[in-house]
């Protein structure tokens, strides 16, 4: 760019910040009404005009730095919470990126037309005409789309947000913890087991521990399709956080090809007690806690 061009563009880009500045009560009531602003700021419109002026405010920032094609000028920084607030909000409504995108083009149209009657000169007196008026209409159009790419880009991180913590629900849905008697709790694990989850695991059973003074903890793998060295890696970390909590720890379920398994990848696991089933790990915690199992019974009694 020609020094001339550049200088053209820069008073381009100071003008339009001026004409922000100017009219931002008028840009802010016009887009109070738009569907972006109007449908997440249900509460009142005043709210919604609010929202709006912080936005225009934004823009008149990121203008007067010569910046309008940078989504990282400092300008956006103050209205990128807000930004992102109002993209999850459309989103969780069932709108697309795409469609939000579309929203945020709309508001261009609302200052177009509010500039092109009210471009004033450099000295703030004559109004623009020709090649100058031009001028700053093309740096309002880099602008509004630079918006547009942050409001996208906000959008794309909440829905990231939001499906990470759905993730995160989903996980401790999928491991619960489950009281089996007074001082005894079991997590009975089904399907794979992964860093993530193993993590929640832990954090689960332990938390369970501390709540109800659990002495036993039973982890059930009859649901776990195959146990690698890093499935075992996780249940002995498990195990070892739990002892440090002061409860002993049982893995149950272990079934015949599991054992063969563990045997061929050459995993100790023999400071770990087992039992091959939940039920059988549950009589071995009850006997310890000095509760007699008669398994004829098929129940438990005091001894």
């Amino acid at each position: 760019m020609r020094v001339s061009e550049r200088a053209a563009a820069g008073s381009a880009a100071r003008e339009l910040g001026a004409f922000l500045e100017r009219r931002r009560e008028q840009i802010a009531q016009r887009w109070a009404d738009t569907p972006l602003f109007r449908t997440v700021f249900t509460v009142s419109r005043d709210e919604a005009v609010e929202a709006c002026k912080a936005v225009v405010d934004a823009l008149a920032d990121v203008a007067a730095t010569g910046r309008a094609e940078d989504v990282a000028a400092p300008g956006f920084d103050s209205v990128r919470e807000q930004l992102g607030r109002m993209a999850a909000s459309r989103a969780r409504s069932g709108h697309s990126p795409a469609q939000i995108a579309d929203e945020a083009a709309a508001l261009r149209t609302a200052v177009t037309e509010l500039l092109r009657g009210d471009v004033q000169g450099p000295s703030g007196g004559e109004t623009r005409s020709g090649d100058g008026k031009r001028d700053v209409l093309l740096a309002l159009t880099v602008l509004m789309g630079t918006l547009r790419l942050v409001i996208m880009e906000t959008t794309i991180n909440a829905g990231e947000e939001l499906i990470a913590r759905q993730r995160q629900q989903l996980l401790e849905v999928a491991t619960p913890v489950i009281s089996l008697w007074d001082g005894i709790v079991a997590v009975p694990l089904i399907g794979t087991l992964d860093s993530a989850r193993s993590q929640v695991v832990m954090e689960s059973l332990l938390q369970a521990i501390v709540e109800q003074r659990a002495r036993f903890a039973i982890l059930d793998i009859t649901g776990v399709p195959t146990v690698d060295s890093l499935v075992a890696q996780h249940l002995m970390k498990t195990v070892a956080a739990a002892r440090l909590m002061g409860a002993e720890c049982v893995v149950s379920g272990i079934r015949p090809a599991i054992a063969q398994t563990i045997v061929h990848l050459g995993i100790d696991l023999g400071s770990v007690v087992t039992r091959s089933s939940l039920a059988d790990a549950l009589a071995y915690a009850l006997t310890r806690q000095g509760i007699e199992v008669s398994h004829r019974a098929a129940g438990v009694s005091p001894r």
